[in-house]
């Protein structure tokens, strides 16, 4: 039987930006930071009432952008 290369499945594969962070709050407003310019506390408040609804989030991030 031939030996197997033991690499990771997708390892040789490029790695492509994340639409949504992994779990946890920080990650979470830290990627909206980014992804939506608006400030951490924004950022924070929107996660906090939406949760990881992303669609409401990213909606309630463009009435923070069109209101500065």
């Amino acid at each position: 039987m031939p030996e197997r290369d033991e690499k990771e499945p997708g390892a040789d594969r490029p790695k492509k930006p994340r639409s949504c962070p992994l779990k946890g709050e920080e990650a979470e407003v830290n990627h909206i930071v980014e992804t939506q310019n608006i400030s951490p506390a924004q950022a924070r408040e929107l996660v906090r009432r939406y949760g990881n609804d992303w669609r409401k989030i990213e909606e309630a991030a463009k009435i923070y952008k069109e209101d500065s």
